[in-house]
């Protein structure tokens, strides 16, 4: 089991940049396939970055080029490094967690609100 706690969302112009942050706490992070998911008002929830088993990323189309996720296995963290952000981008971000046998992402963080305006 693993818990998940996200940070670095906040409220930034068009155009800028931000960083979200997962911690990870729990056994054999190394073992989990980790993604960002991210709803907007009104909207569902949408897988916005995932790194599969190997490290290997995969992105929406609407983020691609701009955003860039990353693991640090030894600290335990996951990144999401958003570039170019435009105001649609603006959505709750969840960090996600899953073991590669299940077809779920079955662990949450409770999410980070991130804001752009125009």
């Amino acid at each position: 089991q693993v818990q998940l706690r996200e940070s670095g969302g906040g409220l930034v112009q068009a155009g800028g940049s931000l960083r979200l942050s997962c911690a990870a706490n729990g056994r054999a992070f190394s073992t989990y396939e980790m993604a960002w998911f991210r709803q907007a008002p009104g909207k569902e929830r949408e897988l916005a970055a995932g790194l599969r088993w190997g490290g290997v990323p995969y992105y929406t189309d609407s983020v691609k080029g701009r955003f860039t996720i990353s693991r640090d296995n030894v600290g335990s963290t996951v990144l999401l490094q958003m570039s170019s952000l435009k105001p649609e981008d603006t959505a709750i971000y969840y960090c996600a967690a899953k073991l590669p046998s299940s077809p779920t992402y079955n662990y949450w963080g409770q999410g980070t609100q991130v804001t752009v305006s125009s």
